[in-house]
């Protein structure tokens, strides 16, 4: 079976520029329609096709990992179009930033950067819709209306279909989208209504969607492979051997170069089947050259940010008041060292790419979070011109931060050039795990200090991380804003590097994901060395002001108050004292990606240490419209499930310079009979919508830490959970 990948067609209507981060619209109208719903189907702008029998196709702009945008960015153009949904079909668009402005999936964008223009986009195709009427009809636009699909002459109740109207558009000239008047929310019947995903049907059925399912005539499948030690080159490899293996092709260097990012060393082998390719690579016995990454170990890397945490930090981030005097003046100090380790983003699709070399140009059918930047690596890599160079945006079978690299689809795209036949590479597991950009481990070495009222006064954090003197690996830094910044009178935020040549980035709540977890847990031990309700003191931290802070770095106090209002009522944490012994509840905050959330967990600790969480409950504000519920909820369960799998399970040991775990038996997922309920709120409030697919997890981490020791007495300051040390 193939996959079949439409996209928008190049005769189209819209042309799109992005200024200032946002996508800016300006109309045309097509001389001729081209749509696979049939003969007559006319496109009014680049995301929109109306059909004579009243089906709207509307393209996706962004790519699909999971998150539900295949479904709401569509949600929110059908809503101003104002057309029924069940006349509604979508298509995945290609690549594109000529026509659809920026494309990719991450930081929680899709909402915020495409709420307002992708409103216009419908806007305006319902605007000429009604031109069109109007001028059919002979009378002003305005006596005109719209209800599902239909425009109607309010006075005479005269009806026309967008299908019958549709082909009258190519002689109505667009208005401009500014003078467009948007729905009131009120009247939303679309945005706002749970939706099922789309494709959920094709996926449950097993149809293809994803890269990993990409079928072209005459296509070979490859695998690569590349040396433990991130980068180091290839000395000697039995080519020949492989070439001796039935149903090989091809088994060929790469020279590659030293960008991790880019294409690396190693060695291809390309094959009639996947397992052909693979029999070939199991014989290649490659020698790898010496690397300096060789000498770099895990263990080397928490001596040495022990060592750093008692030395001058090589850098200042923030410093308010005098730390060091309201130590010493506080009512009762605390000392704590948090460490966190690194993680693989561990897609369950694992990386593959479809890349097919004629006539000079190159064709690619991929998972990627980014397509555009892959785009350009290959036209750079290959040395090709960018617009030779055409990306096909799959389905990805899950993300998190992973696929914003494409390094899977240069490797691809080198080897179909090399093998002068279409090829689909097609990780390992193995290569996955031994092969991510992964989220860098860190070091927090805390000294705080309450008065007599329960106040914090001090606040110092000497933050060890990875990097080269003052720049910082990538997803390795730390704000000097990162709260409580701005909330503690006398507060030092301090910064000392290792070297690392390891690969890092981003994966879900980049730098969040771990920052919350050590911040928050040192929160929790200062309440409790106040005798304070953890709940309450996070709420006297917060303060009386509703906004503290300048612009790009606002943060506001009142919303965080909001959600962990919200959080205490539906977790019944009042009731807390009533749990059974060996029980707590564990509460915790963090505002990332736009986004306010505030997260209590029970769990449950059994003698032996090991570790049961019974409920998460999760309050959010991520402003005054949730576009989809259904994939809004998923979103927040989603997260919380992850970053319970960070707390728990997961680790990356780096030895001589690789990464030790290979697979979930040694890097496992939170299963679903362990998995728990996650109820979810969102207060909504009067700002513009932003996204939540990423904001939600980093508090659950130290919410379960913090519900341990309220079971326990007993404090998490390392990751992940290490139930030995919690037994009884």
């Amino acid at each position: 079976m193939s996959l079949e990948l439409p996209g928008a067609s190049r005769r189209d209507l819209l042309k799109a520029s992005v200024v200032g981060g946002g996508l800016v619209l300006s109309f045309r109208i097509a001389a001729k329609a081209e749509a696979a719903e049939g003969a007559g189907a006319q496109a009014l702008n680049a995301f929109v096709r109306v059909a004579p029998n009243g089906i709207v196709t509307i393209m996706a702009k962004n790519p699909e990992i999971g998150q539900g945008v295949k479904t709401s960015l569509p949600m929110i153009i059908a809503e101003e179009l104002d057309v029924a949904w069940d006349n509604v079909r979508i298509e995945q668009a290609d690549n594109d930033p000529k026509l659809f402005g920026r494309q990719f999936a991450g930081g929680s964008l899709a909402t915020p950067m495409n709420w307002d223009e992708l409103r216009r986009v419908g806007a305006v195709a319902r605007a000429m819709l009604v031109n069109a009427a109007a001028t059919a009809w002979n009378c002003p636009a305005g006596e005109c209306k719209t209800s599902a699909g239909e425009v109607i002459h309010v006075s005479t109740g005269r009806k026309a279909s967008y299908g019958s109207l549709a082909s009258q558009c190519a002689g109505v000239p667009a208005p401009d989208p500014k003078t467009i008047p948007l729905k009131n929310p009120k009247d939303y019947k679309i945005i706002g209504k749970a939706t099922p995903q789309y494709d959920v049907a094709k996926i449950v059925k097993g149809e293809p969607l994803f890269g990993i399912d990409v079928r072209v005539p005459g296509m070979l499948y490859a695998t690569y492979e590349k040396a433990p030690v991130f980068g180091a080159k290839v000395t000697k490899a039995d080519l020949d051997a492989a070439r001796a293996v039935k149903g090989v092709k091809k088994a060929f260097l790469v020279e590659g170069g030293t960008k991790l990012d880019g294409l690396l060393p190693g060695v291809a082998v390309v094959g009639d089947s996947w397992w052909a390719a693979r029999k070939g690579r199991k014989v290649l016995n490659i020698q790898w050259a010496d690397h300096p990454t060789s000498k770099q170990n895990s263990a080397d890397f928490d001596k040495r940010a022990a060592e750093l945490s008692t030395a001058t930090p090589m850098k200042n981030l923030r410093k308010d008041g005098d730390v060091d005097a309201a130590l010493k003046g506080a009512a009762k100090t605390v000392e704590a060292a948090y460490a966190y380790p690194f993680l693989a983003h561990a897609p369950l699709e694992p990386q593959n790419c479809t890349a097919q070399f004629k006539d000079g140009k190159m064709e690619i059918w991929a998972p990627t979070q980014n397509p555009e930047p892959g785009r350009q690596l290959v036209a750079s890599t290959l040395g090709l011109k960018p617009e030779d160079v055409t990306v096909h945006m799959t389905r990805c079978g899950g993300g998190f931060g992973r696929r914003l690299s494409n390094d899977y689809m240069v490797e691809a795209a080198w080897i179909a050039r090399e093998a002068g036949a279409p090829v689909k590479l097609v990780w390992t597991r193995e290569d996955d795990m031994h092969h991510d950009f992964y989220r860098p481990a860190g070091y927090h070495y805390f000294k705080g200090g309450v008065d007599a009222a329960g106040n914090v006064v001090a606040w110092h954090d000497h933050f060890v991380t990875f990097g080269d003197g003052d720049a910082v690996a990538s997803s390795a830094g730390m704000a000097g804003t990162e709260f409580p910044s701005r909330f503690v009178p006398n507060f030092k935020m301090d910064q000392s590097t290792i070297p690392l040549g390891v690969p890092t980035g981003p994966l879900r709540a980049p730098g969040s994901n771990a920052i919350a977890f050590a911040n928050q847990c040192f929160i929790d031990e200062l309440a409790h060395a106040a005798g304070a309700d953890p709940l309450a003191f996070r709420m006297k931290l917060l303060g009386d002001k509703p906004m503290v802070g300048e612009a790009p770095a606002q943060y506001n106090a009142a919303r965080m108050k909001g959600v962990l209002a919200a959080v205490e009522k539906m977790s019944g944490w009042a009731g807390r004292s009533k749990l059974a012994q060996g029980t707590g509840m564990g509460v915790a905050f963090h505002f990332s990606h736009a986004g306010y959330f505030a997260e209590v967990v029970q769990a449950k600790v059994a003698a032996t240490g090991a570790v049961k969480v019974e409920k998460v409950w999760i309050a959010a504000d991520v402003g005054r419209q949730i576009v989809n519920p259904a994939g809004a909820i998923n979103q927040v369960q989603g997260a919380a499930i992850e970053g319970l799998s960070h707390a728990l399970f997961q680790k990356i040991t780096i030895e001589n310079g690789a990464a030790k775990q290979s697979n979930f038996t040694d890097y496992p997922l939170l299963r679903m009979a362990d998995s728990p309920p996650v109820e979810v709120k969102f207060v909504m409030t009067d700002y513009p919508p932003t996204g939540l697919g990423e904001p939600a997890l980093p508090p659950v981490i130290p919410a379960l830490c913090n519900a341990i020791f309220a079971a326990t007495g007993k404090r998490v300051r390392t990751l992940p959970i290490d139930k030995s040390r919690l037994k009884a």
